[in-house]
């Protein structure tokens, strides 16, 4: 069994919470666990914790704005820029004592902030996981469409009919969003409960859900809807693993250019899961990343 710690990091005049599962100083690379959302919590990737059983360190945290962070609902929508967790991440890794050496795995938009920070070469990167994330929000937006496309008429004609209306705290387009998220976002029913308490919590405070992305997982029309790493992608320079579901919202399509630009990338898609492979194959995913990291020199 590993030990765990809590505390926080201050960054500028907020809270940044995180946990550490395991020792620091164990001698193996740790692992530092990015969210999704934007505006999840730490809660949905709960699971990576399971590699701290191997003896590496696993930290969790939640970004500003969501979880045990800060909270920061009178800010504009204009105050939520990737730039701001790309620094809340360097100072969180500073607080650590990490930042020269670590590796990164980003789930959905942690996996875009995770290829934002890959491309500025940080030197104490010595991995990346990218797990289910687009490359660009635009090729994330033409999958989504296309995945729209093959839901039931009438759950189809729910969506559009809301958001031409602009009802879309109505429970019906709740409904209907959630025949998608049951296909492409988690499989498993029902939802394990760490995933519950996720949406619950963006639930209350959709705040930086809203700004950069949206209503929906497919109705994206917040600050990072023209989003992109495609032409940079040729800058990272440390191991990367790509992880995908075969039902993933982020479809094959989304996750592409990742392969294609980043030199020795390494790509498995679990064939049971959609958007949360961590939770829907849950022993193989840890097993995946654990040998990623493993096989890359001293980590």
């Amino acid at each position: 069994m590993y030990n765990i710690t809590e505390g926080y990091a201050s960054f500028q005049e907020y809270q940044t919470w995180y946990r550490i599962c395991g020792d620091l100083n164990s001698g193996k690379t740790p692992l530092v666990i990015a969210h999704g959302g934007p505006g999840c919590t730490h809660d949905y990737v709960d699971a990576f914790r399971d590699i701290a059983e191997t003896g590496r360190a696993v930290i969790h945290y939640d970004q500003i704005g969501n979880g045990r962070s800060t909270h920061l609902p009178d800010k504009p929508a204009d105050f939520w820029q990737p730039s701001f967790f790309l620094a809340e991440l360097d100072n969180l890794l500073r607080h650590l004592g990490i930042e020269k050496d670590y590796a990164l795995l980003g789930q959905s938009w942690g996996g875009m902030l995770g290829a934002e920070h890959a491309v500025t070469q940080p030197p104490g990167l010595k991995a990346l996981v990218i797990a289910n994330s687009p490359a660009s929000m635009a090729l994330w937006l033409q999958a989504a469409a296309r995945l729209r496309s093959e839901l039931p008429p009438d759950v189809q004609e729910t969506l559009l009919a809301h958001e031409a209306a602009g009802t879309l705290d109505s429970a019906e387009y709740k409904a209907a969003s959630q025949v998608f998220y049951a296909r492409h976002v988690c499989r498993l029913d029902p939802w394990p409960e760490e995933v519950k308490r996720t949406f619950a919590a963006m639930d209350q405070d959709p705040t930086v859900y809203l700004a950069m992305n949206g209503p929906t997982e497919f109705h994206v029309i917040g600050s990072m809807k023209n989003w992109t790493v495609i032409d940079r992608l040729p800058a990272i320079n440390v191991p990367v693993l790509l992880i995908s579901g075969r039902y993933d919202e982020a479809a094959p399509e989304v996750v592409q250019p990742f392969a294609d630009f980043i030199k020795g990338a390494e790509w498995v898609i679990f064939e049971n899961s959609s958007h949360m492979p961590h939770v829907e194959e849950r022993e193989a995913c840890m097993k995946c990343v654990e040998g990623f990291l493993a096989s890359h020199g001293s980590l």
